[in-house]
């Protein structure tokens, strides 16, 4: 699936993944391949991705929203 990690001035990462884990505002969640649409806001944490080939990158944010369907997501942090 593809993920997407933004923020205002900058692109993170953007690339192909196995697993996204978020920090949501209702607690940790992950994202795997074909995931259900979704919409939700997220809080101060790490994003952790796991890559294809499974070597693992986290990001620190302050904050964002994720939105994303048929394995192509987006999200917006600060």
């Amino acid at each position: 699936m593809k993920i997407k990690i933004t923020k205002p001035d900058n692109i993170l990462f953007e690339g192909d993944v196995k697993l996204v884990q978020l920090p949501g505002t209702g607690g940790k969640f992950e994202i795997l391949e074909n995931h259900a649409p979704i919409i939700s806001t997220l809080e101060s944490g790490n994003i952790r991705i796991v890559l294809p080939d499974d070597t693992e990158q986290t990001y620190p944010i302050r904050g964002g929203v994720v939105k994303g369907q048929q394995n192509d997501f987006m999200l917006l942090v600060q």
